[in-house]
């Protein structure tokens, strides 16, 4: 099976080169530029010849059919510029290439060392896959579908306009435009990264209430509980912090919030449970949803230190402590408790 690889890019000199060069498996590279200013067209037509202009309309999955449009491959797949495929995951995809005679889709794990998740990744071409959603773009999963351990690693070297996808989705709604389900999740997610907390309460609590993918209704009761604990708001945070368990398998992220939670209010043993819980849990990006690495480990593994101190159990302390040690050994709440034991 052949492969074209499809980007949309803007200004993106500084990272181009890096992705591109990655794409030794490809068959195919197009690019598809929505306004750049520098040597973004430069670098690209290092690459391919397949290089096409589209103009920007504040619409993500716009521009992704668009390059999509224009591969001629059997599979396509997307990346952005400032993506890499390491090494040892560029075999991967080149065997991934021939899984995909017996499905229509694969997705492949997305994200940093910190933050990881399921993405769509790889599509037959012909299949008849649809990019929507003007900002926070997805493709609706229909067909045979394949999971691979195969990443992708996103490595931004600057960070987006803080207002530009907010912007976007308040463009829609003041144009008349309505936000469906997923689009919610996501609306009130920037709302809230943009510390408009009682604006994102609202649409938050309303999509709880809606339809809407289970993953997503576990991750925003973990966005109200942050909102509402930033409000001042503590019982209400608490209640949508439990909330999260009832829509999914449970997050170490959430069981560690819950820790801290029970820590604060001295109940000591309940906050080592959930800590502990915390660090038993199985990846959550099995399940397609966001996973935070550092909430199952070096989070989880430094509170288990403190408490096992205040019970005056050294042992136990020292044991938790040396365990963030192999996970982050240039960490300095590790190396500051290390010290603190050596002197006891």
């Amino acid at each position: 099976m052949t492969l074209s690889v499809c980007l949309i890019v803007k200004d993106e000199e500084e990272v181009l080169e890096r992705c591109l060069s990655c794409l030794t498996f490809a068959d195919e590279i197009v690019v598809v530029d929505t306004g750049s200013r520098d040597d973004t067209r430069k670098i690209a037509a290092r690459f391919t010849d397949k290089i096409y202009d589209f103009a920007w309309r504040d619409d993500f999955a716009a521009a992704r059919n668009y390059a999509f449009s224009k591969a001629t491959k059997d599979l396509v797949m997307w990346l952005d510029a400032d993506d890499v495929i390491d090494e040892k995951e560029r075999e991967k995809f080149v065997k991934l290439k021939e899984e995909m005679r017996d499905y229509d889709m694969a997705f492949a794990i997305y994200g940093t060392e910190e933050l990881q998740y399921r993405r769509e990744r790889v599509f037959r071409r012909e299949g008849g896959f649809v990019w929507e959603g003007a900002v926070h773009e997805a493709i609706a999963p229909h067909g045979r579908i394949l999971n691979t351990d195969a990443r992708v690693r996103h490595a931004k070297v600057r960070q987006n306009p803080p207002m530009r996808n907010l912007r976007i989705y308040q463009k829609i709604i003041s144009e008349g435009g309505s936000l469906g389900a997923r689009e919610r999740y996501y609306y009130g997610r920037e709302l809230y990264y943009n510390k408009m907390y009682t604006e994102a309460e609202g649409i938050l609590e309303a999509f709880l209430l809606g339809d809407g993918w289970n993953e997503n209704k576990a991750d925003a009761c973990l966005i109200l509980y942050r909102c509402y604990l930033a409000q001042g708001e503590k019982g209400k945070a608490v209640d949508r912090l439990t909330q999260s368990f009832a829509y999914a398998f449970p997050k170490s992220e959430a069981c560690c919030l819950l820790g801290g939670h029970f820590m604060e209010c001295g109940d000591i043993e309940t906050a080592i449970y959930w800590y502990q819980t915390a660090t038993k849990l199985p990846p959550c990006d099995r399940y397609g949803g966001f996973f935070l690495a550092e909430y199952a480990g070096i989070i989880p593994c430094l509170q288990l230190c403190v408490l096992y101190d205040r019970l005056g159990d050294r042992e136990r302390a020292n044991h938790w402590n040396e365990r963030a040690g192999k996970l982050c050994p240039n960490h300095p709440s590790y190396l500051f408790n290390k010290a603190y034991f050596e002197k006891k």
